[in-house]
């Protein structure tokens, strides 16, 4: 039971963006979506829910990243970064959470806070389909850099009977004195791994690929008369930012989840861009699910 929960608020958590300013918004959407895919994902909350059309809970999660690329993107910044989330699920459907990100290297080092606020349901003759939809607001310790504050969020997954085989689209409309899209695709993997009473040790790969809006500065120099010109120009374009691999282990004892894991960046080229190196990063969250 503790453990569903905690995969949904885990998985709320990786990103795409902007420019550096403005890819934090975007890989903030991300992150949380993780979360909230693993808080549906799991078949033994679902079962608790059948015996009660009222049950409350809190889950508690901190998820630590040694280092943090921007749309997968490096940027040549060690930027560790830090993310402590709260999150109310109640057993008809409805969620609200709040989170926030500390970035070793930014200034000031606490990026941003959110809030979130859902709902999600499972449907069809064997309930493998389930949508959700949710609203975010972002609270950035520097808002003037960061133009997109809210988003609304709309997700379809399908999945198999025992939960053990999935996939997810998810898309994001992103605004606030800008505007901007987002599509997150992610397929899931659950391979079991040990199960003895209270314990069990799950290693779940997941597949996801990322496809947003991005802003490149472009510059073009030509030669007139003997003297040099540059000229800069953005360019708003719309494709496939980042896939990722991610390959966590997620052990379960009680009331605690506890996941360890890796994750590749594959980022995919704009115009304007070249020689984008494979990113990889070392991550552990520690997740407390408390009945009310």
């Amino acid at each position: 039971m503790k453990k569903l929960c905690l995969n949904f608020l885990v998985l709320f958590s990786f990103i795409t963006a902007y420019a550096q300013e403005k890819q934090n918004k975007i890989e903030v959407i991300t992150e949380e979506d993780e979360i909230i895919d693993s808080l549906f994902s799991d078949e033994i909350i679902e079962d608790l829910f059948k015996l009660s059309e009222n049950l409350n809970f809190l889950h508690f999660s901190i998820n630590y990243n040694n280092n943090t690329y921007f749309s997968g993107r490096d940027i040549g910044i060690d930027q560790l970064s830090i993310t402590p989330q709260i999150n109310y699920i109640h057993s008809k459907g409805y969620f609200a959470g709040l989170s926030g990100v500390y970035y070793k290297e930014l200034d000031p080092k606490w990026d941003y806070t959110s809030i979130t606020v859902g709902y999600g349901k499972r449907f069809g003759k064997t309930k493998m389909f389930r949508w959700s939809v949710y609203y975010d607001r972002y609270f950035f310790s520097e808002p003037s850099n960061n133009p997109l504050k809210n988003s609304i969020n709309l997700s379809l997954e399908i999945d198999n009977k025992s939960r053990t085989l999935g996939t997810e689209l998810a898309t994001s409309f992103l605004f606030g004195t800008e505007k901007s899209g987002q599509i997150v695709s992610s397929s899931y993997g659950e391979i079991s791994l040990l199960k003895i009473k209270k314990s069990e040790l799950n290693l779940r790969p997941t597949l996801r690929f990322i496809v947003a809006q991005q802003t490149i500065q472009l510059a073009q120099t030509f030669t007139f008369r003997n003297r040099t010109f540059t000229i800069y120009r953005q360019n708003n374009e719309f494709g496939l930012l980042n896939a990722q691999l991610l390959l966590p282990l997620q052990y379960s004892y009680s009331g605690f989840d506890f996941e360890a894991g890796y994750i590749l960046n594959f980022p995919s080229a704009l115009e304007g861009e070249s020689n984008l190196k494979t990113t990889g990063t070392f991550m552990f969250s520690i997740a407390y699910l408390l009945g009310l």
